[in-house]
This record gives C-alpha cells, structure tokens and sequence, in this order.
C-alpha cells in the first residue's frame, strides 16, 4: 500500500466509525421522533452546508425561512441532534488516535514525536544518558485540574459517552465473529439511544462539592491507574539503558495537582467547610482504590508457606493479620494483604468518622501515615523478590505501591488560591485591630514591607480569640485554620501551595507570609528553632504589567534576608504563576505571548543570580486565546533555563474532559508532558536562541499588535455594547454550568469580565477574536517598513520554536473562525451603524491575519499543515454550523421577548452543543 493510499485508509477508518454512529444517531431520532424529525434536521444541515460552500443570499433566504419556521419542540430536537453528533465525533475521534498508535506499536515503527520512548531516544542519541538521574532526582511535573464558569459536560452525558467509547475500542482489539459483531453493534446503539434520552443540561446551578466530585471521577478513570503505569512503563524503559534502574525505582517526580476546593478568587462558595469536605472526598477515593486493589491482590496472591518462602518481617505481618481463617493459615502473603486491607480501612474510617466503616475494622489499628502503608507493602514486595517470585511483585503489588508514593492519604496537592486584595484587607484589620492607629492600607509599599517584616519577626500573635471579625476576616482566616488542620490529618502534601492572584508587589507576598505565621505554618526562625514554612507562596503574575513587573517582584523579595531563610526551608526553590488569560483579554494574543517569554527571560536571570531555583506554572486555559494549544509544542517553545525539569500548568473544564476521560487519551496526555520536560531541559541548551533581529521583529509585531487590539476592545466607543449584542456572553452567565460567576462585579464592564467566558462567547459566534486579533495589522506594518520582512518572519518561523508555536496556534483557531456565520451573530446588533463599522474592522483584520499567515508558513490553506485538525474541521464543521445558526434565531427570538424556558433552555442546549463540536473553547 503505497502512501497516499495509506493515508486515504487510516482516514476511512474514521469515516467509517463517523458514519455509523451518525446512521446510528438518525436511528435513534427516526424511533423516537418519527421519520418527518429526522427529514426536517437533515434538510436543515444540507442548506447550512450549501451556506458554508457558497455563502450566498439563497442559502441565507432559506435557512432563515427554514429555522424561523420551527416550532419549540422542533428547535430542541434539531440543537440537540447535532449536539450529540459532535459528541459521538469525538469519541471517533479519540479511538481513532488510540487505534493508530496501537497500530504504531504493532507494527515495531519508529518512537512517535511526544511519545517517552521518543524522547528518551533523542536524549541518548545527545549523548545526555547520564544526566537522567540528576533530572528525574529533581523534576516536578504537574497538570493540575481547576473547575471554571464554561465547563459544559454533565458527568451523567460523560458516562455514556465513555461507554460508547469502551463499545469502539473493544472491537478494535478483538477479532469478532459475526455474531459478536452483531451483539457489539446492538450494545453501539443501545449506547446512543441511552445517550440520547440523557439531559444534557443541569437542572441546577453546580456547588463547589458537585465540582469536586465532578473533578474525581477523572481520577478513578485515568489518573489512578494510568499514572503508576506510566511510571512502571519508564521505569522499565530506562532499566534496557541502564542496569542500575532495575533496582532503583524513579523518584516520585509527576503529580496531578487540583484548585478545585481550594480557589477562593472571586468564588464565595469555597469556605473551609468546603476545603475540609474537599480533602476528606480526595482521601476517601484514594483509600478506596488501594482498598480495592488489596482485595484483588489478596486473590492472586494465594502462595502457600510449603510451595515458597517468605521473609520473617512478612510473617510477623501475616501473624499480625486479624484474619483468622482456618483455609488461609499456610498462606502468610494472603494474610498479611488482609492485615493491610483492616488497617487501611480503619484509616478509612478515621478520616470519615464513619462508625460503621470503624466496626468493619474492628481492632485494627490504623495507618499514621502513608509511609507507614507504604512500608508494610514494601515487607511484601521484598518477600516476594528474594523468594524468587519477582514476577509477582512486578505485578498488581509494584503499581499499588507507586500509587501510594504518588497519591498518598491525600490523592492530590490542593492549591489554595486568593485575590491579593483579599489578603490587604485581612491584614489591615488585624493590624488595626491589635495595634490601634496603624492603619495599614494607608501605608505606602516600603512601609508596608517595613511593618510586615517587624511582625513576622514578632512571636506575637495579631489574632485574638476573643475578638470578633468581619465576616470576610473570618472566612478567610478559617481557611488558614483549616490548613492547618488538615497538614495535621493527612500530610503536609495534601495542600502544597498558595497562590496570590493580582500579585503587584512584594507586600503581597509579605501578606500571605504573615496570615501563615498567625496560624503557626511559618516561623521566622532563630538559633535554636529553624526557620520553617508549611507551603510555597506563589505570586500570579497576570495582566501585561503584572508580567512587566514581576522579575523586579521577585528580585526585592529576593534582597530580604528573611525571604530568603523560608526558601531555604522549602529547598531554597520559588515558584512563579503566569497568567495566559488576563494577559490576553489585556493586550491580545500575540502581544500576551510575547510579554510571558519576555518575563521568563528575565525571571531566569533574577533567580540564576540569586542562586533560587525557579519552577513555573503556567495558567493556560483550553483555547489559544487563553495560552491553549498543544501541551507539547508549547513546553518545548519555552526560552532556555524557563523549564529546568519543573514545570506546572492548568488544565481546565472542559478540556479535562477532552484529555483525561478516556483512560488511554489520558495516559497519552501524561507522557507527553514527560516527554516535553525532559527534552526541553535536557536538549533545548543545544538550541540555537533567537537573535537581536528576532527579538526586534518579535518586539515590532508586539507593539503594533496591542495597538491594534486595544484601539478596537478598549478605545473603540460602543464596543462593549457591540460585544454583549453579538455574542452569547448574557446568556453563558445565567448557564448552571459553574460555581464561579462569570464577572467579578456586577458590571458589563470587560475590564470585570473573567477572561473564560469573554473566550468562550467569541468562540460560540465563531469570531474566534482573542486568538488572532491584530496579528494582521502587525505583519502588515512590519512588511511596510522592511522589504525584506517576510523572508524574516518565515525564517522565524522555520527556526525559532516559540515563533512556530504561535503561528500555529493562530493557524489552528482561524481554521475555526468563520466570517459568514460571524456575520449572522452581527445582525444581533440593534444599532446598525455600530455593527458595520465593528463588524467591518474584525472582518478587515481576519482577512490580513490569514494572508499573513499564509505568507510566512507557506501554506496554500490554513491547516495544510496539520492534516488531522483538517480532517477533524471536515467531519465536525457541518454539524456545528447549523448550531449556530439555530443559535442566532433563538437569540433574536429571547431578545425580542420569548422568555419561555424552552426558549431559555434551546440557547443553553446550542452552547453546549458548540462548545462540544470545537473542543477548546474556553
């Protein structure tokens, strides 16, 4: 098979997996709906592709007629037929990646690029073998999970989703009879029906908990299991290298952090009740998994005293063991496994409070600490190995063991994040409380640091018991009760980290330091008592001058001898929050990621003087327009020394879903981040930088760039009048789809609109604006003023990673972008002088934006690059496009009065539905 033929197969595959569902989908709303259903929405799709091919003023005429014309009832069925096919869509999509790297692997290719195999082999092919001890003894990787205002998958819909997708895979991997394949394709439509009659819409407005919850069942799907194994698998894969990785097992370097439960910016639900429920439900899902996998264990360890040996710590815990039965008693591994399991259940119970769970476990005493778990599976580990049953212990019992290095009592590092405003008026109070007539918000920032500075040093404490607090005080300081508490309960690892949002200067960071030392996290320390502090102070870094200013943040902090003993005691290591979203709705897209490299550069420079080490974490949000884009890419386009084996990042909402809900998605989406770590640390000092001409151009582009976008977000009069009539963003904040609203006032203001749903609302009218807007303007200045400007910017392109990486994110959000159904949105304008002139000048820019692009990655269409997002764009666009012009009729209809729920209910339907159908939307 040659290779266009290849191609055009492994394409046919999807297409066929496309097609049933979709003849399956059909199937289903003939049975349910009639075939006069089914006719009306395939007409409906038929004209909006003609729309899309011709965008001419008869298909317009007849979509028009065509959806104005359908009753209530009609518009539901049509929004969520072609809701559902996006949804189906993915899931072809996501077997579709499984079944061809299985095919890969099958077939003894070559490592693919983002694979650990890959990575690993580009590391000894440098020549850099030896140093992969150093880098795994110091890396710390970590994808954390935050809940946000535009996730849109109910887990109810994501279960049947998942159980379509299980349907798929098993026939990949099985070779089925006729029969079998006749049972699978019934078990596939069973899965659509039932999909179909599941509400895709919350009844009810989701609570922190419901998020939680929500956020956990990634973990019993994918990160549970799928991260020991990826573990076991590198383990194994650096051991063919080196013999000294068969007995030395990896460091615990790669964690999966969350926010959810611990984000307190500009969100009032997340109390300390909510933090305590928080932790207690990611410790119950952590002893439940090791609880179920003893119980497995217990079964295929049936090894009998007279058959093998064991080691006498093992007997002593098998003796130990409240299991008394008479048909186990030659059998010390099982034993001692149960011994376990009653010990880790009454740890259970005790962190529950659960009588009943406590009586279960009667007499059992429980675990201390995980370590002590984790000490005991060792005893049984190191039986089995010197007992010749090595392959046993290679089994169940090795991933059981990495789970507990890895998860713990605790599943997942909480973040606690708050406003840095917050903090000011806390410490105002206390202050003022505790020394009358200091009046702290009057002070400017040296006398601030000067007075913060005494009181950390001060065992004084400010908080007395037997004052009363405002109600914000109170909340606030509850937390850090909280913290406290739970450090006590589970370990210092169940909350890591506290993030300042809006950190401008160092009295910030002074701030959060004091509130830690009031509850005893943070001791100045002093000849006989070291300094210590509990958790990482992290400033967030997020509009364009916050970015600016930053690297002298830290700097002043680094210049104050108290600052830098907690360090010290944290590993003499600072971490760094970089805001992608704030920046953007800021200054744009391209000027936002210009200003984060900038800001990294120097940050690598303050901290390389100072002699700290520096971790990231990058604040990236599912679109490019919110630092989106492939994980891969973007870790490998980091200026030098910005990565240095550490590296944090956000993944949120929906794109959670669409990495980590299939299991094999998910491991896939784990590797890769290892994979980027290690070669951007590793191999990127080898990389050619950018020259002084590359930074100038790149600089050039920046400043024309922001002019551009603020001239027309921000100086542009009517625009924020323009933008709340032509989008969703009304409508996305009265959806039940978050526990945070969607401003942080109550305003229009976009200066108080939170950067997600701003994203998401020109994603929905396929504007796509905060991932492009002022690229065009900026390129076409920059040619003016140099005739040989483009043979520059292509060899940018060629040769400089981060120059790539956002041209080709650029590339993947104008392929989404579309001008006629954008046009559609503009109509929504009441005023029609204020919709041409807009609409005309983000019309203008989107077609210089994409020219430029095209001139500097010489592509003939957008995406000739990437033939898959292409693909994906051809198979999904003719189902989203009739969603948004549903969208605009139900839009027009509820503005001019239609207030029925079905009404209210058809509009949210249609954001999910488009949401779902482009992926990356928030």
């Amino acid at each position: 098979m040659d290779g266009s033929k290849a191609v055009e197969f492994k394409d046919e595959l999807l297409g066929r997996d496309i097609r049933q569902l979709g003849r399956m989908l059909g199937d289903t709303i003939r049975a349910q709906h009639g075939d006069e259903a089914f006719n009306r929405i395939e007409n409906i799709r038929q004209v909006a592709i003609r729309f899309r091919r011709e965008a001419d003023v008869q298909a317009q005429e007849e979509l028009d007629q065509a959806l104005h014309a359908l009753s209530q009832e009609e518009t539901r069925q049509l929004i969520r037929a072609f809701s559902y096919f996006s949804l189906l869509a993915n899931i072809a999509e996501d077997q579709h990646h499984t079944r061809r790297g299985r095919a890969h692997l099958i077939a003894g290719s070559a490592p693919r690029v983002g694979s650990m195999a890959k990575a690993v082999q580009n590391v000894v092919n440098a020549g850099c073998t030896d140093a992969l001890g150093d880098f795994f003894a110091d890396a710390h990787i970590s994808p954390v999970f935050t809940a946000h205002p535009t996730e849109v998958q109910r887990k109810s819909t994501l279960n049947c989703q998942m159980a379509i997708a299980r349907i798929l895979d098993e026939r990949d991997r099985v070779q089925m009879t006729p029969e079998e394949r006749e049972l699978n394709d019934d078990a596939l439509a069973r899965g659509i029906h039932t999909l179909w009659n599941t509400r895709l819409l919350r009844r009810a407005k989701l609570s922190v908990m419901d998020e939680v919850n929500n956020g956990l069942s990634f973990f019993d799907r994918t990160i549970l299991s799928g991260l020991p194994q990826l573990y076991c698998t590198l383990q194994d894969m650096l051991a063919k290298l080196d013999q000294r990785w068969t007995a030395e097992e990896l460091p615990t370097f790669m964690k999966v952090g969350s926010w959810i439960g611990g984000d307190r910016d500009g969100n009032p639900f997340v109390t300390a009740s909510v933090l305590r429920g928080t932790l207690q439900r990611q410790s119950d899902v952590a002893l439940e998994h090791y609880l179920a996998e003893l119980h497995k264990l217990a079964s295929q360890l049936s090894l009998a005293q007279n058959m093998t040996g064991c080691s006498e710590q093992l007997r002593q815990l098998a003796d130990a063991s409240p299991d008394l039965s008479p048909h186990r008693v030659d059998e010390p591994y099982r034993r001692a496994i149960y011994g376990i399991h009653a010990r880790l259940s009454a740890t259970r119970a005790r962190f529950a409070q659960q009588t009943g769970a406590a009586a279960q476990a009667a007499g059992a005493e429980p675990y201390a600490s995980a370590e002590a778990l984790l000490a005991d599976l060792e005893i049984v580990n190191h039986s089995l190995v010197a007992n010749g049953s090595q392959v046993l212990a290679r089994g169940r019992l090795r991933h059981l063991r990495r789970a507990v290095k890895v998860f713990g009592f605790s599943l997942a590092p909480i973040d606690l994040r708050q406003n840095s405003d917050v903090h000011e008026r806390v410490v105002g109070e206390l202050l003022a409380t505790a020394r009358p007539g200091v009046d702290y918000l009057g002070l400017d920032e040296e006398a601030r640091c000067k007075l913060l500075l005494e009181e950390l040093h001060t065992p004084r404490l400010l908080i007395s018991p037997y004052t009363s607090y405002t109600e914000d005080t109170a909340g606030e300081l509850a937390i850090f009760r909280a913290l406290k508490e739970a450090h006590a309960a589970y370990g210092q690892d169940c909350v890591t980290n506290y993030i300042i949002s809006k950190a401008a200067s160092v009295s910030d960071l002074l701030e959060v330091a004091l509130l830690l030392k009031e509850h005893g996290l943070l001791r100045a320390g002093s000849v006989t008592d070291p300094t210590h502090m509990a958790v990482n102070i992290i400033p967030l870094f997020e509009t364009i001058d916050d970015l600016r200013a930053g690297p002298d943040i830290m700097a002043r902090a680094f210049a104050i001898p108290l600052y830098m003993d907690l360090l010290q005691s944290r590993g003499s290591l600072q971490e760094v929050m970089l805001g992608y979203s704030d920046s953007n709705k800021d200054g744009g897209f391209l000027t936002s990621g210009w200003e984060l490299y900038k800001a990294e550069i120097e940050l690598v420079g303050v901290f390389k003087k100072h002699g700290i080490k520096m971790r990231l974490f990058h604040g990236r949000g599912g679109s490019v327009g919110r630092g989106g884009g492939p994980s891969y890419e973007a870790i490998l386009a980091q200026p030098r020394g910005a990565v240095q084996g550490r590296i944090r990042l956000t993944e949120q909402g929906e794109v959670i879903t669409a990495k980590y809900a299939n299991p094999e998605v998910g491991r896939r989406n784990l590797e890769v981040m290892v994979a980027a770590t290690m070669e951007a640390t590793l191999l990127a000092p080898r990389s050619a930088e950018p020259d002084a001409a590359q930074l100038a151009a790149m600089q050039a582009l920046s400043d024309e760039a922001l002019r551009s976008y603020r001239s027309l977000v921000y100086e542009t009069e009517g625009f924020e009048t323009y933008f709340w009539e032509s989008t969703v963003i009304a409508e996305i904040a009265a959806l039940n789809i978050g526990s945070r609203p969607a401003s942080r006032k109550k305003s229009t203001s976009i200066e108080d609109l939170r950067a997600i749903p701003w994203v998401l609302s020109w994603a929905q009218c396929r504007v796509m604006l905060p991932g492009w807007y002022g690229f065009g303007s900026a390129v076409a200045k920059f040619l003016a003023a140099h005739p040989d400007g483009l043979q520059q910017l292509q060899k940018m392109y060629r040769d400089w990673p981060f120059f790539n990486t956002v041209l080709s994110n650029m590339d993947m959000v104008l392929a989404k972008s579309d001008m006629a159904i954008a046009s559609r949105y503009a109509t929504l304008v009441s005023d029609p002088a204020l919709r041409e002139s807009i609409f005309g000048r983000i019309r203008a820019e989107h077609e210089r934006t994409v020219e430029a692009l095209k001139q500097i990655t010489g592509q003939a269409e957008l995406q000739d690059a990437n033939p898959l997002l292409q693909r994906s764009i051809r198979n999904r666009f003719p189902y989203i496009d009739p969603l948004n012009h549903v969208q605009v009729e139900l839009l027009r209809r509820f503005r001019e009065g239609d207030s029925d729920a079905t009404t209210r209910e058809g509009i949210h339907l249609s954001i999910n539905g488009i949401a779902a159908g482009l992926r990356n939307s928030g």
